[in-house]
């Protein structure tokens, strides 16, 4: 792109302060423009190291930017990026994309009807790690079974566990259930079906999975539970081995950068399609609700 595209940040909370604001910031190809929360104290904060517009209102951001990142609770971001999509703006998503499958489906609409760009902020996905973990199992093929344990207390105490939408709307689930799911999916081929799901005390779920291509996958995860580390382990096993993936702390930063990478090569080349793209989070949405019915 000749010049650095322009993006609005909606939201000032941890998230946005340390990982979407400074990546936005750094990007070579992208320039934080402008902030809209519902604390204008709070946006003024976060703007002014970055010499970024403060917006009253979110109409007033989406006349100033050529696309927005989001960083609120997954019903106010299905809400405001169908509107960002409507007025011809890219979207940055956090996940899950909704609070519930209907939203996410309004939000894949909007999209694809706008012909916008979109990326979902999945982390693990964009690390180099998990690349080159993904492109080796990829290439040696055979893979019959897998899983991941995500285990920490992240909802116990630190930045996240104020959260109001992780503390009653979402939880375990929906905050790292859609990083959980993806990986599994990526590595053993698209889940088709939950076969089953049950949720215990210190919201420990259990979720069982089967791929298209036969394999078999289960996901535990909590984060009530008072472990320090966290615990992150993805599994595969087949006529190939067993083969594991880890992830390291730190890693936020690197990931947003590369997936700014992916987002200014889809605008600039005028692609729309990405494998963590919009429809990738209907898709997540769509396990989160079908795991969350079969415990209820």
């Amino acid at each position: 792109m000749d010049e650095p595209l322009r993006v609005g940040l909606v939201g000032a909370g941890p998230w946005a302060r340390t990982v979407h604001a400074p990546g936005l910031a750094d990007h070579p190809a992208t320039r934080l423009t402008a902030v809209f929360t519902r604390r204008a104290e709070a946006a003024r904060e976060l703007a002014q190291p970055y010499d970024a517009d403060v917006c009253s209102t979110f109409d007033d951001l989406l006349g100033r930017v050529d696309a927005v990142a989001f960083a609120v609770p997954p019903a106010t971001q299905a809400e405001l990026a169908v509107e960002a999509a409507r007025a011809g703006k890219h979207v940055i998503l956090e996940k899950p994309v909704a609070a519930d499958v209907a939203g996410a489906e309004r939000l894949v609409a909007a999209v694809s009807t706008a012909g916008v760009a979109s990326l979902v902020m999945l982390t693990l996905r964009y690390s180099t790690a998990t690349r080159d973990w993904l492109a080796g199992l990829a290439t040696a093929g055979g893979w019959s079974g897998g899983g991941v344990r995500w285990l920490s207390g992240g909802l116990l105490g630190g930045p996240y566990a104020s959260s109001p939408w992780r503390q009653t709307d979402g939880g375990t689930l929906a905050d790292v259930g859609p990083h959980a799911f993806d990986l599994l999916d990526a590595a053993l081929g698209r889940i088709e079906r939950v076969t089953s799901a049950h949720r215990g005390p210190s919201d420990l779920w259990h979720v069982v999975f089967e791929h298209d291509g036969g394999a078999l996958s289960s996901a535990t995860l909590s984060l009530r539970l008072p472990l320090r580390p966290t615990v992150v382990e993805f599994v595969v096993y087949g006529e190939h081995g067993y083969r594991t993936l880890g992830r390291k702390d730190g890693g936020a930063g690197q990931s947003y950068t590369a997936m700014l990478d992916d987002f200014a090569a889809m605008i600039d080349t005028g692609t729309t399609t990405h494998p963590c793209d919009v429809h990738r989070g209907l898709h997540l949405q769509r396990l989160l609700e079908t795991a969350r019915s079969l415990a209820a």
